[in-house]
Formats: C-alpha cells, structure tokens, sequence
C-alpha cells in the first residue's frame, strides 16, 4: 500500500480547543499516534500504559489515552498514542473506524463509507 499524510486536528478532552498536525496515514498502526508534547499541551490524561509490536519486531511502552480527533467534517473521540516527541503523527485503524473513513490509495485521500453492522 502507498502511503500519504493527510491534515488532521486533535482536539483536548473537552472539544473546545484543537490543534492541526499532518498525519501519515497507517492502516497497520492500531492507533493515532500523536507527539506526546502536543497531547500534554491538549491535557490529554493518559488512562493506559499498552505493549506495541513495532515493524521491526521490537516491542515498546507507551501511554495511551482518549480524545478528539477531526478529519474533515467529521469528529470523534478516540484512543491516542502519546509518541515521540521527533516521530511523524499516524492516523491509525481504530480512528478511521471511528470516523467511518476508508483509505482511497490511488487517489491518496480518505473517503467517507458506510457502518457494517452484521
């Protein structure tokens, strides 16, 4: 799969304050992942401390908390991962779901779809 980043807004607990960050979008990645200064910045409380495999095989810590996240015109609150402070943002798979957004590679954009329920 291509990779893209697309520009995404992380929001504190409450929704009343947002930030704007380019997000790689990493339908690999579980998460979003967002610099730990800006989450802190947003007073996201981290709820978790969570292993992750990374691509390479290593597994790491790192704190995990809630808040929102707008892509577009839609909004959600979801699972965000406090990452290094140097690393690029992800948008991750559990937020796409959230937002009910799907990944168009080809055209290197997301593009709304619709919920399953079975």
């Amino acid at each position: 799969m291509g990779t893209f980043s697309v520009p995404i807004e992380i929001g504190n607990p409450d929704g009343t304050r947002y930030e704007s960050v380019n997000a790689m979008v990493d339908t690999g990645a579980s998460y979003t992942v967002i610099p730990a200064t800006l989450l802190q910045e947003l007073r996201v409380p981290a709820h978790d401390r969570v292993a992750f495999i990374m691509a390479d095989g290593s597994q790491i810590l790192r704190d995990v908390g809630r808040t929102w996240i707008r892509v577009g015109e839609k909004s959600e609150i979801t699972l965000v991962v406090f990452g290094n402070d140097d690393a690029e943002a992800l948008l991750g798979a559990y937020a796409l779901q959230g937002l009910l957004l799907a990944v168009d590679t080809p055209n290197e954009q997301l593009v709304p779809v619709p919920g399953l329920l079975k």
